[in-house]
């Protein structure tokens, strides 16, 4: 993972990118600089995820690097730049704005060209292109929202249908659009499949995070676990390693459906799988507990990949993939 772009490091690679989609010769050559833009992002913050997707078709695999810098690009908003609550939520809304106004445009370049953020006007195009319902994007953004005005959860249930769903489970959705069933009867089970790797993944970021969080003034820990567990460090960490059995729970249940998927996506949903259960596992067996970032070495990550498909990493890392 490389460093966090500065705000006016963002506004200065988004104008680029405007430049480039907008001086294209064609909508083709346009797209090719949106997701070439939008590969960079994803490269830069997110070294696991980048690594997994490599593994998709092209066309899917643009279309998933333009949705990651759609939602890369909130969740600066509400956790690294140095802005007040009142400016974040302003920030939200007005990229909410953009939003609609994107999905009502006969084009994305258009919104693009009015000045829209390259990243939302791009990801207008991917929920045009997969029938993603809108809706779903708005219920991201209000958990953004929320970050700016942080508040505890009561439980579990609480958690995922006041953060997780927004956060992380419509986030899969997107990606379900994009991958694909099988056959369209396979189609509620490669949502279910989603919604399962969606509250995973956001488990166990929150429990490698549990730290930084909470010098955000952000508790995403259920409270009626954190009562059961008593106080202290050693009870905050068992309450880690009960959550970090729950997503262990939620990996398998996504594996089990895999084959629900079309086949040209279940590698890359496979290394994923693979690769942050390996993380999760890792948080799960950590004598450290939240005294501690867990990460996993690089090396762990290559021996989660399937080792057929290597030769993809190296023209990944020269930006041909």
């Amino acid at each position: 993972m490389g460093r966090n772009w500065t705000e006016q490091e963002w506004r200065e690679i988004d104008a680029a990118t405007r430049s480039r989609i907008l001086n294209a010769t064609s909508g083709t050559a346009a797209w090719r600089a949106m997701s070439r833009a939008a590969r960079a992002v994803l490269r830069n913050y997110s070294t696991s995820f980048f690594l997994v997707t490599r593994f998709l078709p092209a066309a899917k695999r643009a279309q998933v690097d333009v949705i990651y810098s759609a939602v890369r690009y909130p969740d600066e908003i509400v956790d690294t730049f140095p802005l007040t609550p009142e400016q974040r939520t302003d920030q939200i809304e007005a990229w909410r704005n953009w939003y609609e106004r994107s999905l009502a445009a006969r084009d994305w370049r258009e919104t693009a060209a009015a000045g829209a953020p390259v990243w939302v006007a791009g990801f207008s195009e991917v929920v045009r292109r997969n029938g993603i319902p809108p809706e779903h994007y708005h219920a991201f953004l209000d958990a953004m929202a929320a970050d700016a005005q942080p508040r505890l959860y009561r439980d579990l249930d609480d958690l995922i249908d006041g953060y997780i769903y927004g956060s992380a489970i419509v986030v899969g959705y997107f990606l379900a659009y994009v991958y694909g069933p099988r056959t369209q009867a396979d189609w509620p089970r490669v949502l279910e499949a989603s919604r399962n790797l969606g509250i995973a993944l956001q488990l166990t970021n929150f429990l490698r995070d549990v730290a930084e969080d909470e010098r955000r003034g952000r508790v995403y820990l259920p409270q009626d676990m954190l009562s059961e567990a008593g106080t202290g460090l050693d009870a905050t960490n068992r309450v880690l390693r009960r959550l970090s059995g729950v997503a262990e729970l939620h990996y398998r249940q996504t594996e089990q459906a895999l084959d629900s998927f079309s086949p040209d996506c279940r590698i890359a949903i496979q290394a994923c799988i693979d690769v942050y259960m390996r993380l999760n596992q890792r948080i799960g067996a950590s004598p450290r507990g939240i005294g501690h970032r867990e990460s996993v070495p690089v090396i762990d990550k290559f021996n989660a990949l399937p080792p057929s498909k290597f030769w993809r990493l190296p023209l990944a890392y020269l930006g041909a993939l």
